[in-house]
């Protein structure tokens, strides 16, 4: 009978092979942490270990939209900040002007009147501030520029893009009444629904904050320019009639900054033509120097606000950084492969593995016994 190696170099081969499975093995456990490859190896671990996997997930998505929102409001924060800044200004002006020594030169009128409608413009343009490709006056539309203003500074332009998918555009046109010798902006009643459809809308958003299954308790995130502008929130509006709404959003526009600063350009325009006399002119500076002290304190509540939603986002991100910490810890415990353990295991296989293919090198040789009888 003749006496072959073949079943020797078979074992050999599953043995050495067996060997190479689990130093790869090993090698894995080293290179990814994990102690189970499968949900086979410990099932109870392994879908524990997802369910955590999974809220770490969870958490970091809601970390990363915070970043986003703080940046937004930020930069919200700077508009509204820029605003009053213009708006002092704008009243530092109207204090001048109300002085009949300074009006009576229409010359000096006509000037301040050009800073005044600069200031204006420079208003809307803090309305259209951006962050990144998002508009943060916007609302809930993120994607439309929102405001302009005419050349001279009467016709105030508001564009907006529904949740339906339609953008509409409203127009707040400032008019003088020659029979309640007032100021104010005129709306059409269609456009001033839609206005109110958008001041009304809001942007809820779960960041770990309020029960998501109770809307009202999440923060909106979203503040239009002219809810800052009138001081008038989402939640209040909608807390009121449909008609008492408007009749608020109306007058807090034309109390507004943009609205007063609108209004003292008008007047001087019509003052410099000779349409009003200084009485009326002086009458109607001392009225928006009065105005415009509210209009800034109103920006103020605006700013502290904001600056509010600011820090309900730093405390969130802080429990969610120790909720990201937290998980971490549970899902090494549970998942995670004691590194001196797993690289000792590793060198160990590496070391069997070599000397296999040691063995294997001399088991290849030719032997006396394949040609004994």
């Amino acid at each position: 009978m003749r006496v072959v190696n073949s079943s020797m170099y078979n074992k050999f081969t599953s043995s050495v092979n067996d060997v190479h499975g689990k130093l790869n093995k090993a090698m894995n456990k080293v290179s990814t942490g994990a102690a189970y490859e499968n949900a086979a190896e410990n099932p109870l671990a392994y879908y524990r270990g997802k369910q955590i996997d999974q809220l770490y997930q969870n958490t970091l998505s809601r970390n990363a939209l915070i970043g986003d929102l703080k940046n937004r409001l930020s930069e919200q924060e700077r508009g509204t900040y820029d605003i009053q800044q213009l708006l002092n200004g704008a009243k530092t002006a109207v204090q001048y002007l109300s002085d009949s020594t300074h009006n009576s030169d229409k010359n000096t009128v006509q000037t301040k009147r050009d800073e005044l409608l600069q200031r204006a413009q420079s208003m809307v343009n803090n309305l259209n501030a951006q962050y990144g490709n998002y508009y943060v006056f916007g609302g809930n539309d993120v994607t439309s520029t929102p405001f302009s203003l005419s050349a001279d500074g009467s016709i105030l332009t508001f564009t907006h893009k529904f949740t339906d998918g339609k953008t509409e555009t409203m127009t707040m046109t400032m008019r003088y009444d020659d029979q309640t010798k007032t100021y104010g902006y005129d709306i059409d009643p269609d456009e001033m629904d839609l206005i109110l459809k958008a001041m009304t809308e809001q942007g809820r958003v779960d960041i770990g904050y309020g029960n998501i299954n109770n809307p009202d308790t999440l923060l909106d995130t979203y503040t239009g320019g002219l809810n800052m502008l009138t001081g008038l929130t989402s939640d209040a509006l909608k807390s009121m009639a449909p008609n008492d709404a408007k009749e608020a959003i109306k007058e807090g526009l034309n109390k507004s900054a943009l609205g007063l600063t609108s209004i003292s350009v008008m007047a001087s325009d019509k003052y410099i033509k000779g349409d009003i006399d200084s009485g009326a002119y002086s009458k109607t500076l001392g009225e928006l120097n009065t105005g415009m002290t509210v209009a800034s304190q109103t920006l103020s509540r605006v700013y502290s606000d904001l600056g509010n939603k600011a820090n309900l986002l730093d405390t969130t991100s802080k429990q969610l950084d120790s909720l990201e910490d937290s998980l971490t810890i549970q899902y090494k415990d549970i998942l995670g492969a004691d590194p001196y353990e797993a690289i000792m295991e590793m060198y160990s296989y590496q070391y069997s593995y070599s000397a296999a293919l040691k063995v294997g090198s001399n088991l290849m040789q030719s032997s006396l016994f394949d040609f004994l009888a």
